[in-house]
């Protein structure tokens, strides 16, 4: 460390002595290796090549205050902490060589004070020693160095084609189906009117007086699909309208049983059904 200028205003006036003196009198001394005052005591202690055990303090004190006033004699700036450990080393060189029957303060005697310093002399050796064993070792990013963070298993995966041509053709025309539109186109259906129903009983049922069912009349187009339903709805109209005329009976004995019909005077004929009806009888309309 550094012995340097300090303002420390318990010094005895060296510190005037300083600012009186020109800046290019003025010399800063760089102790290497000393951090202060303890560490100078050490390192002299270490030069002695005892054991801080069985060190004497008395000598080391005298060491000490001897290499401060050679300082002082140089005229070289030294720190306040240096001359405090100097003022204090003064007082405990005093205080050893005292008569024990002198000392009848309650201040600790010379020799607890010497022993509190032998205390810590080697516990900063022993500091030292530690920072020294933990420098020795391998430093992180220089010497050694750490392992890299954890990645995760990453899959790769490579598509393999095991399909036939006929699996894709399958599969092409599998597509096309269910994607495929197809336009519905309404086929035309046959529709009777009223006119061709009252032609077509004109001309089957004749003057019979018995009772026959409708459907005994259509027997050749009710099983066609087309026109079925349209013949019996037409032709069951024109028997309403034959009957409200006059020509025809109905009957019906049950619910939603067959309706029977028969003549009660002579049919018209064919020239004045196609008058009466709404709809020539030859025409018949196909509805697309």
């Amino acid at each position: 460390m550094a012995i340097e200028n300090s303002s420390a205003s318990d010094a005895d006036g060296w510190e005037q002595e300083a600012e009186d003196r020109a800046p290019e009198e003025v010399l800063v001394v760089a102790l290497d290796g000393f951090e202060g005052p303890l560490d100078l005591l050490l390192s002299m202690a270490r030069k002695q090549k005892v054991d801080l055990s069985k060190i004497s303090v008395l000598a080391l004190a005298e060491q000490y205050l001897s290499f401060i006033a050679q300082l002082r004699q140089m005229r070289l700036e030294i720190a306040a902490d240096y001359l405090v450990m100097a003022a204090w080393l003064a007082y405990l060189k005093s205080r050893l060589l005292l008569p024990k029957e002198e000392e009848k303060t309650d201040e600790p005697s010379g020799q607890e004070l010497a022993a509190q310093l032998a205390f810590r002399l080697k516990r900063l050796e022993a500091m030292r020693e530690a920072v020294k064993q933990i420098m020795s070792r391998k430093k992180l990013g220089v010497e050694v160095f750490a392992r890299g963070q954890p990645e995760g298993i990453r899959t790769v995966r490579s598509p393999r084609y095991t399909a036939t041509l006929y699996d894709l053709l399958k599969a092409y025309a599998e597509q096309r189906r269910r994607t495929a539109t197809m336009p519905h186109q309404a086929g035309g259906r046959t529709v009777w009117s009223i006119g061709d129903g009252r032609k077509l009983l004109t001309r089957l049922v004749g003057p019979i007086a018995e009772w026959a069912p409708i459907e005994q009349y259509l027997s050749d187009y009710l099983p066609r699909e087309d026109e079925g339903r349209s013949a019996l709805a037409s032709t069951f109209g024109a028997t309403l309208e034959l009957t409200r005329e006059g020509y025809l009976e109905l009957r019906q004995a049950t619910h939603f049983g067959p309706i029977h019909l028969r003549w009660l005077c002579e049919p018209p004929s064919e020239e004045d059904a196609e008058k009466e009806a709404e709809t020539p009888p030859e025409q018949r309309e196909k509805i697309a």
